[in-house]
């Protein structure tokens, strides 16, 4: 009785394998299976997009039980390096497999997983890993590796680094003066230059008066100094520069006008 029941069950057997085979060939067309099952070494070797999602699918998962092993550090230091490099090998050939699946007209993962990270802002997970040179990631404890967290100490150094826009960011009108006169101390501070600019001009126009040997020209001279400024007061000094009033550039105008009127007018 036993050889019957073991001869049906290898018939069942035999005919759900062709079941699944048929069922797996309705996907491509022509209805013509790949010759083998087995992930390609390269992604542009992958002819169907069916398959190549599928060898995604299998990398992914490989990837997810490489990082849930990688968060035990008591596997030793040897162990968790060459486990972080197959993990990112896996990252790698996940980056070639998602370019194929574009070329096979499928979704672009590659712009998908950018835009999720992004949205998220968590670059920086256990998921992902921290970053190093070259795209290179640190997964779970191979973050504590010896060499590692100095690596990102002056990565992070690098990245707190003020930038140009920070800088004017935090500039007030102090930094340009424009409150200077507020607390009354800088306008007392002028008001005791002017005051010591006028005696010493004073004085000085005292001495030339009284030398007999002062000519006109001098004498011009030192009157031109005490008056100060084109304004032609005697607070001038009070400003870096001279600033000439309405009235004055108002008449400087109009001689100029004048004498452009004359030129023309003259034969």
């Amino acid at each position: 009785m036993a050889r019957p029941e073991e001869k049906a069950k290898n018939m069942l057997n035999k005919w759900v394998k062709m079941r699944q085979e048929a069922d797996r060939a309705s996907m491509y067309s022509g209805g013509e299976l790949p010759s083998k099952r087995r992930r390609p070494y390269l992604a542009s070797q992958c002819e169907y997009l069916h398959d190549a999602e599928n060898f995604r699918k299998d990398i992914v998962r490989e990837i997810g039980e490489g990082i849930r092993k990688i968060q035990n550090a008591g596997m030793g230091e040897h162990s968790i390096r060459d486990l972080n490099d197959q993990i990112n090998k896996l990252m790698r050939e996940k980056w070639h497999w998602n370019n194929r699946i574009k070329e096979l007209l499928g979704p672009d993962y590659n712009a998908i997983e950018r835009r999720q990270a992004r949205d998220e802002a968590d670059l920086q997970s256990i998921s992902l890993g921290l970053k190093g040179s070259g795209g290179y990631r640190y997964f779970g404890a191979a973050r504590n590796l010896p060499g590692v967290q100095e690596l990102f100490e002056r990565q992070a150094a690098k990245l707190s680094k003020r930038k140009r826009g920070d800088i004017y960011k935090y500039i007030t009108p102090d930094y340009y003066g424009l409150r200077d006169e507020e607390d009354g101390v800088l306008l007392i501070l002028e008001d005791r230059a002017v005051a010591k600019y006028a005696a010493e001009s004073q004085c000085q126009h005292s001495e030339v008066e009284a030398s007999p040997e002062a000519d006109t020209d001098s004498e011009d001279d030192d009157q031109t100094l005490c008056i100060g400024g084109i304004t032609g007061t005697s607070t001038a000094i009070s400003a870096h520069v001279a600033v000439p009033s309405q009235e004055t550039i108002a008449k400087a105008i109009l001689e100029q006008k004048k004498h452009a009127l004359l030129s023309r007018l003259t034969f």
